[in-house]
């Protein structure tokens, strides 16, 4: 007897798998910052993190399959991407997260970086 799979279809159309979103972000991600999209979005030991911008910062990217007006963001999220940066040597990491695909990245960085941005910015001429 042959066990048939369920197809993900709403509507008569395939439900694009969350994976694709992902991609996509992480893709626009790294166009706007300059960074390196690791292959395999960082689910090797061996390149952590989604984006790098070497000796620099690690990020992490979490995105929502469908526009929202809200997102849970996960204490467990900011202290592993902290942690591989460690790991693999770059001083900086942060979550990228936006509230839906094509929707506007927002970056959670911790109090270290935050302080060292606010000094740059301070010493800046552009203040």
């Amino acid at each position: 007897m042959a066990i048939e799979l369920n197809k993900r279809e709403k509507e008569g159309s395939p439900k694009t798998p969350a994976r694709a979103f992902s991609k996509k972000q992480e893709i626009k991600v790294a166009h706007e910052l300059g960074g390196l999209r690791n292959p395999n979005s960082g689910a090797t030991p061996f390149m952590p993190g989604d984006i790098r911008i070497p000796n620099l910062i690690l990020i992490e990217c979490k995105t929502k399959m469908k526009k929202s007006e809200s997102i849970s963001i996960k204490k467990a999220w900011i202290e592993k991407i902290g942690q591989e940066a460690l790991f693999s040597g770059e001083p900086y990491s942060c979550v990228a997260f936006n509230f839906g695909p094509n929707e506007e990245n927002y970056y959670i960085i911790d109090q270290f970086l935050f302080q060292t941005l606010i000094e740059y910015l301070k010493n800046s001429k552009e203040i």
